[in-house]
């Protein structure tokens, strides 16, 4: 087969299981086996074959991590390398395995989807530089779809734990910022693992900090995730974290995916931290350690935000969407000498610079923490830090499908006219210093906010964001686009313009 369409932007994704009406099997045993070899020959070829090179591999509970893992881990031993499998596991683990002392692995791999339904897995590779790059995904499949080898002698597999250490290296954190050994006593904190590789964080940090965690919810692994999808963004996750923290008064509720690369949370009185407000919060918190930082977000966040945070004295330099484009977006910055310290999508991926630039949703609730301890001692709640964001009245995705085959060209073609058209409206100004699709903000007559259509990173359609400062605002916005909207026989747009009527 041809294994490139396996790529999906920095990762590897594919169907590994039936189950699923027209979705068939493509991460077959013969491609999991060839994609071990490519990442074989991707590594030899980065470090050379001088020394016995080290990789670990972990999963989440997806129910065909350990078949795939078995083949992928076999394939690396036929290719020379000396590979340690860590059972369960998460993502950002996984990453720090190549740069913990006593591991140092020369590299990682880690068996997941993410949030994706039960038959879907994948790979995410990790150096100690960081995760692998699209043009890196995009040649260790070339070598998988070839016949070259390492020309090595087998290496050799073993089993191993790290997930202790990781824990361990969390609680120490909170531990040191504290100043003590269990500073989570007198606090009730419930997680929500949905099934997935999070469930760790209860036993391994929290209860050893001195939380009461009862209450907490579906812990265990299992890759049908019967309860509900282990993902922040889904209404009936973060419903369920929600009724535990009101069910048992908790002073924190904490939510993972699959793989905890990424969080949420609900605080004591039951509102989401999630999207925008877990943005500012952790904002709140990096402002007030690096005094002036700038936050790199993605192109959804609200102006309400973008306000937050130049009142705290941060800059807000709103990117593109896709975590790999937030988190690089920062380093740039960086780079160039101007300090950035958080990188974060809407979705709940969120990076610090004092964390390797990882996508790590255990680090960002580690943070979150140090702060309910510390407010608890210093008087103030995490409530508190986020009391002066302004939120939106109304907020509404519109998702279009593009129904023709060069969707790339043709959702562009819609994104320039309307740029065009928007400079010609009464009421309509271009937001500054945009870098996806077009983002236009409209004034009290006219809707009394904003809105942003963009091409889609991997899929034949334009997303359309649109928020509001007043009520029924969200429909004027609608409105006026559908004039220009309903010109474009080939974007079904059928709900929007349901919406505007």
């Amino acid at each position: 087969m041809d294994y490139s369409k396996l790529q999906n932007g920095s990762d590897i994704r594919g169907v590994a299981l039936e189950g699923i009406e027209g979705q068939h099997i493509n991460l077959t045993e013969q491609a999991c086996r060839d994609i071990g070899r490519g990442f074989a020959l991707w590594l030899t070829n980065k470090y050379g074959t001088q020394k016995q090179l080290r990789v670990a591999v972990g999963r989440d509970s997806r129910l065909s991590g350990e078949t795939l893992c078995n083949w992928i881990c076999e394939a690396m031993v036929a290719q020379g390398l000396y590979v340690t499998n860590f059972g369960m596991a998460s993502t950002p683990a996984m990453f720090m395995s190549t740069v913990t002392e006593g591991y140092a692995f020369d590299g990682s791999v880690m068996i997941t989807a993410s949030h994706l339904p039960f038959n879907r897995n994948g790979f995410k590779f990790f150096t100690p530089d960081g995760g692998l790059e699209s043009k890196d995904i995009k040649q260790i499949l070339a070598f998988a779809g070839g016949e070259e080898t390492t020309g090595l002698k087998p290496g050799a597999l073993v089993a191993g734990e790290f997930m202790d250490t990781y824990a361990a290296i969390l609680a120490d954190k909170i531990r040191a910022a504290t100043g003590e050994e269990k500073p989570l006593e007198g606090f009730r904190i419930v997680v929500d693992a949905g099934n997935g590789a999070g469930g760790f964080y209860v036993d391994k940090v929290l209860k050893p900090l001195g939380a009461n965690t009862k209450g907490s919810r579906f812990l265990d692994p299992d890759g049908s995730f019967p309860n509900h999808i282990p993902n922040p963004e889904n209404k009936e996750a973060m419903q369920s974290i929600t009724e535990a923290v009101k069910e048992t008064n908790a002073d924190l509720g904490i939510i993972f995916d699959t793989d905890v690369d990424r969080a949420g949370a609900v605080l004591s009185d039951g509102s989401e931290l999630n999207r925008n407000r877990i943005i500012a919060m952790l904002s709140a918190i990096l402002l007030r350690e690096h005094a002036g930082t700038t936050v790199v977000t993605d192109s959804i966040t609200s102006d309400g935000l973008a306000k937050f945070i130049a009142e705290k004295g941060g800059i807000h330099h709103r990117f593109k969407r896709g975590y790999r484009n937030v988190i690089n977006e920062s380093i740039r910055l960086n780079n160039a000498g101007q300090d950035s310290q958080l990188a974060i999508e809407t979705s709940g991926h969120g990076a610090l610079k004092e964390n390797y630039f990882l996508d790590d949703g255990a680090y960002l609730v580690t943070k979150l923490l140090i702060e309910l301890a510390c407010g608890k001692k210093n008087g103030y709640t995490l409530e508190s830090l986020i009391a002066t964001l302004e939120e939106p009245v109304e907020n509404t995705e519109f998702r279009m499908n593009i129904l023709v085959d060069d969707f790339k060209t043709y959702g562009q073609k819609v994104i320039e006219d309307l740029t065009a058209y928007a400079q010609k409206q009464a009421g309509w100004s271009l937001a500054p210093n945009n870098f996806e699709g077009v983002r236009v903000n409209l004034d009290a007559q006219h809707g009394n906010g904003w809105f942003l259509l963009r091409l889609s990173l991997h899929d034949p359609l334009l997303p359309l964001n649109i928020e509001s400062n007043s009520q029924g605002g969200n429909k004027k916005i609608a409105q006026e686009l559908a004039t220009f909207i309903a010109n474009y026989d080939a974007l079904d747009a059928t709900a929007l313009l349901d919406f505007a009527k």
